[in-house]
């Protein structure tokens, strides 16, 4: 059995924590306090929401912070969110939500449509040219030999997009899970890797999601 996204335990001491609503694999970026780019720019990568009420949200995301360290998020539908990371995990964490009183109300009117509606929401299926894998979370191997974990946003039979702690040039060869490409895009969450052969669609998640 695949392993879940964020451990079980993980999830379920916060959702008895502070009430919070499952979410299934809502989009966004965040960025750390910590991590600066060259510029002295807060660095964004892609994440995933596991979990939220109005007061927190649980994160599943390819680079951890330290307890205490300032997060800004922007969660699909819910907009810029920003807070304090209140515990980490293994492939995540636990952010606090900074809002005034009619914010959380506001909130939990989305939280709980998106409660009520979320399995009559299109989502984007396997027969799409690109797809999102159900666990994101992947390992990078560089031609040196060396690893990082990172998330996977979203994959075809000819490549992948991938939130990492790293930017490799453009041009670099390396693997993702099994998969041997090389990378030729950058954007602000991550870069885009092109697979040096194209991969069969019904092994693609096998080959790609690796720890």
């Amino acid at each position: 059995m695949q392993q879940a996204t964020m451990q079980r335990s993980d999830v379920t001491f916060v959702e008895r924590w502070q009430d919070a609503r499952t979410i299934v694999s809502i989009p966004g970026n965040y960025s750390l306090a910590s991590r600066r780019d060259g510029r002295g720019n807060r660095r964004e990568f892609a994440c995933r929401a596991v979990s939220m009420s109005a007061r927190s949200v649980v994160i599943a995301a390819p680079v951890l912070g330290q307890i205490g360290e300032r997060v800004i998020a922007h969660i699909r539908p819910f907009g810029r969110l920003e807070g304090k990371i209140l515990r980490t995990m293994e492939l995540g964490f636990v952010m606090s939500i900074t809002a005034s009183e009619t914010e959380q109300a506001r909130l939990a009117r989305k939280i709980a449509w998106i409660e009520k509606h979320k399995n009559h929401e299109t989502l984007e299926c396997r027969e799409h040219d690109r797809i999102v894998p159900e666990d994101p979370h992947s390992t990078l191997t560089l031609a040196d030999g060396s690893r990082r974990t990172c998330l996977v946003i979203d994959m075809s039979v000819s490549g992948a997009a991938v939130s990492a702690d790293l930017v490799p040039r453009l041009g670099t060869p390396l693997a993702l899970g099994k998969v041997v490409g090389r990378v030729v895009r950058h954007f602000e969450e991550g870069f885009a890797i092109q697979f040096v052969a194209p991969q069969h669609f019904a092994t693609l998640e096998h080959m790609l999601i690796q720890r």
